[in-house]
């Protein structure tokens, strides 16, 4: 892996080397925004192709490469929570976060827990409460839903174990407010992973502050979806490139909403 963007400081910056995840959490540490004065710092990591599919056959494991978890893990390590969509955890086998070893001292530092929370954006609760996700957390799971969610199936989510959270009126989940409900549990080092269609109400209601994306050096054909998906902005968002690596043809590149 060697860096492209900024500059490289030194001659081992520039070097195709393995990096440390004491050097990849630096690089990809939250600014001192996330958690100022109870403001959340809201992330994306996504992986597409060159041909701009965000997944392949449902999945976006066979985009991924061994440097591209290294980064996934990496992400994870210094999130409070992880935010995913319901068809996301339902597509990908969503499992609850591991505690890791390599990221103990720095979580504690930071008064974070052992290991981020998972929390869910579901309209409708259509989950199964029987995964590993909802049974098995070091930290308990989180569903965010509306005010108006299903009451059979936020009974469900409760005797799970998994703890409902409202983030929107009616049934309907109001991205806008999803990283404000999670900063009033203390979770402001947020990360989600999509999928698209949360993405892109993320973006659309402009609270995606940086974004992750990893570019794999395949054309994958199909009909799989961009990383964001919705209605056009009005008006475009601009972010700036923060940082590039680059590793066996792929490209990790982290952009900051200016």
């Amino acid at each position: 892996m060697r860096r492209l963007f900024p500059s490289p400081l030194t001659p081992a910056d520039a070097e195709d080397r393995a990096w440390g995840l004491d050097e990849l959490a630096a690089l990809y540490a939250y600014p001192e925004e996330a958690g100022s004065g109870g403001r959340a710092w809201l992330r994306c990591n996504m992986v597409s192709s060159l041909d701009g599919a965000a997944h392949h056959e449902g999945r976006s494991q066979p985009l991924s490469s061994d440097a591209d978890m290294r980064i996934f893990g990496t992400l994870r390590g210094l999130a409070d929570a992880v935010v995913v969509g319901a068809e996301t955890v339902r597509q990908e086998g969503y499992r609850p976060a591991k505690a890791r070893e390599a990221f103990a001292e720095l979580r504690a530092a930071h008064g974070q827990a052992p290991a981020p929370a998972i929390a869910v954006v579901s309209a409708g609760l259509a989950l199964d409460f029987s995964m590993p996700l909802f049974t098995e957390p070091l930290v308990p799971t989180l569903v965010l839903t509306g005010a108006d969610a299903p009451a059979e199936r936020v009974a469900a989510a409760r005797a799970a174990g998994a703890e409902v959270l409202v983030a929107g009126e009616g049934r309907g989940v109001d991205a806008a407010r999803v990283p404000e409900v999670l900063a009033g549990r203390g979770l402001t080092r947020l990360l989600t992973e999509g999928g698209p269609r949360l993405l892109g109400q993320f973006a659309s209601a402009r609270v995606l502050d940086e974004v992750c994306l990893s570019l794999a050096p395949l054309v994958a054909t199909g009909t799989a979806p961009r990383i964001m998906s919705g209605p056009p902005l009005e008006v475009l968002e601009r972010f700036a490139l923060a940082s590039m690596l680059e590793d066996g043809g792929f490209l990790f590149t982290r952009y900051r909403r200016v």
